[in-house]
């Protein structure tokens, strides 16, 4: 394992990264930002109504809501990690970050990430034996399991980004400043810059996207062809329409999720454009994580009750 000490950054001067302005005209520039501080600013909000909701009502303390709520927690960390900044780079001149400061945001944005894909992946595992083996569900997934796939997601996580942001900013950049046509330092932009053979680095990347992309996907679809099969077998038709409800929203946001992130970084170099890249991740920045909150509410029926019940017990306390 790279030790965070072990980390240097081979330049033969300081280098600074600028980020690709997303327009000229300060017109624009001033819509773009409102446009992205709203949507950041729902994205806070939903979240963070999901992570009070399962917190304040007991009838939500079980696993499938602990689950939830901590994909909520790490979609407000996944996008503060990288939308103040992108906000601040909107208007005005291009601001420079540092190399160093560009290692912190790439070794950030891919951990909570990866911990994002892998938590999907949990969640798939928990709606198998929630369906398949409903009458051991309170045996199997009890709140020590539950809380050790959540803190093994993470770990993992750390352990591969660590491993990938060690390995990249050891390379040379040549120059003082180098535009990342990008909003972020993702890993592939910023591989573009180096000015050494970057083979076996990309190589690395298409290793650690199938362990947190491909991997993962299909240990989802594994878990959710043996909830299929359980749930065709049973004789009651709103029993099955219940049985699909509870597992159509983590459906829909694990295709969002794998989907857009499997574009950007399981492609061949050679197929990939810089622009088509930037454009997609605007989706998992900002489209997934607020389609998240109102998959999960506007869908599920024990989220839209206690977020009713918490709103009237608010307005009747403040009724005079």
């Amino acid at each position: 394992m790279v030790l965070p000490y072990l980390i240097h950054f081979n330049q033969s001067g300081p280098t600074e990264f600028v980020f690709r302005m997303f327009a000229t005209s300060p017109r624009i520039q001033t819509l773009l930002f409102l446009l992205f501080f709203l949507l950041y600013t729902m994205i806070l909000c939903g979240n963070t109504a999901i992570i009070w909701v399962v917190c304040t009502h007991t009838s939500l303390h079980t696993p499938m809501y602990f689950f939830l709520s901590n994909l909520s927690f790490l979609e407000i960390c996944y996008t503060t990690t990288v939308v103040p900044l992108m906000l601040s780079n909107i208007v005005g001149d291009q601001k420079p970050i540092p190399l160093a400061g560009c290692g912190a945001q790439m070794f950030f944005f891919v951990t909570l990430g990866s911990t994002d894909c892998f938590l999907l992946a949990v969640m798939a595992y928990d709606r198998y034996v929630a369906i398949c083996h409903p009458l051991h569900y309170t045996l199997i997934m009890t709140q020590k399991l539950c809380t050790q796939m959540v803190v093994g997601s993470l770990g993992l996580a750390i352990f591969l980004s660590l491993q990938l942001t060690a390995l990249i900013f050891t390379l040379p950049f040549c120059g003082h400043r180098r535009e990342i046509n990008h909003f972020l330092c993702d890993v592939p932009p910023v591989l573009r810059l180096a000015c050494a053979d970057t083979q076996i680095h990309q190589a690395v990347l298409y290793v650690v996207g199938i362990l947190v992309l491909t991997v993962p996907f299909l240990l989802i679809c594994i878990s959710y062809v043996f909830i299929t099969t359980t749930i065709l077998q049973i004789r009651s038709a709103e029993g099955r329409r219940r049985a699909f409800s509870t597992c159509s929203s983590h459906l829909t946001v694990v295709l969002l999720q794998y989907g857009c992130c499997s574009l950007v970084y399981l492609r061949p170099r050679s197929s990939t454009s810089e622009d088509e890249d930037r454009q997609i991740a605007l989706v998992y920045t900002f489209v997934t994580p607020l389609l998240n909150p109102l998959i999960y509410t506007l869908r599920n029926k024990d989220v839209k009750g206690a977020l009713k019940k918490s709103m009237r017990n608010k307005a009747a306390s403040e009724t005079p």
